[in-house]
């Protein structure tokens, strides 16, 4: 199914302009990566060409001979994370430092003791369950950075709603809610593809920051989820950051980019992205070394 894409250029948080190409996305799950396969190559009839998302090193190459011509660009270079779930939350918890386990433990506490000592989480599976889990949910999710900055909150939108209770009733979803004083700060939306998990979209709202709703909310659902002893994976498909990079076991080198048809105004609009790109990593390249700079002519003079 194909969609509009914004191509964005963008500094920080701030998205200047951004200008849409009809494409359709291929997205490579990790049993792709893991048996080295590629997708298949959906039709492009009336589009522009293919959003691609978590290619492994090598597929791109692979990617360039079916679609020979196509334009490559919009590049993102992450390592794609993901936790191994076939031991247990003992042994998962096992694997972070001491003292790293000991602030899991302290962000817990804290949170239980601003709600009277209790962890009030609470799971959704059911079509039933899922109908309340929305009603409660979507207006935090709207609440949240991922909606309001990135456009990434729970989507709202009949089709998607449908496609939520079908994955319930083939027990294919896992949905969660962190309760504070009876009101819900932070959820957690987890579609499931055979023994995988696929971390679709977590959000909190910003003003209980200071209680870690994200991370309390994340070891908490882990901590259920690895006692169903059911899933192999939990899958933070792509993008990178430090929420991943800390809950991770492991991860693999991937790359995002857009493949879109030859013409003068695809080639012009890749080129422009590509020359802003390093023009914004040169700004902030020169402002780290004149930061640095500064602080080494400090610590000389005193």
């Amino acid at each position: 199914m194909s969609a509009l894409y914004e191509v964005a250029f963008t500094l920080g948080s701030r998205r200047l302009l951004t200008i849409e190409r009809e494409v359709v996305t291929l997205a490579f799950s990790l049993q792709d990566i893991f048996h080295e396969r590629v997708p298949a190559v959906p039709q492009l009839t009336s589009v522009e060409g293919l959003r691609v998302l978590s290619a492994p090193t090598g597929a791109e190459a692979r990617l360039r001979e079916v679609m020979p011509g196509f334009l490559i660009g919009a590049r993102e270079t992450y390592e794609r994370s993901y936790i191994e779930m076939s031991g247990t939350y003992e042994t998962y918890l096992a694997r972070f430092s001491g003292k790293t386990r000991s602030t899991l433990r302290r962000k817990r506490r804290k949170f239980e003791e601003a709600d009277g000592g209790t962890l009030d989480l609470r799971l959704y599976r059911t079509p039933d369950e899922i109908e309340r889990f929305l009603h409660l949910c979507l207006p935090l999710s709207r609440l949240t950075y991922q909606a309001r900055l990135l456009d990434a909150g729970l989507p709202e939108d009949e089709q998607a709603r449908t496609a939520m209770y079908r994955l319930a009733e083939a027990d294919r979803l896992r949905a969660f809610l962190l309760f504070l004083h009876g009101e819900p700060v932070a959820y957690l939306y987890l579609p499931i593809e055979r023994d995988t998990l696929i971390y679709a979209h977590l959000g909190y709202d910003p003003r209980h920051a200071g209680l870690s709703p994200g991370t309390v909310l994340q070891m908490a659902a882990l901590e259920q989820l690895f006692a169903e002893r059911r899933f192999r994976y939990f899958d933070f498909t792509e993008g990178d950051g430090a929420h991943k990079a800390q809950f991770r076991t492991a991860s693999v080198p991937c790359a995002s980019f857009l493949m879109l048809r030859p013409s003068v105004a695809n080639g012009a609009l890749l080129a422009s992205l590509a020359a802003f790109d390093r023009m914004v990593a040169g700004a902030k390249s020169m402002v780290t070394r004149t930061g640095a700079d500064t602080l080494v002519r400090r610590a000389l003079k005193a």
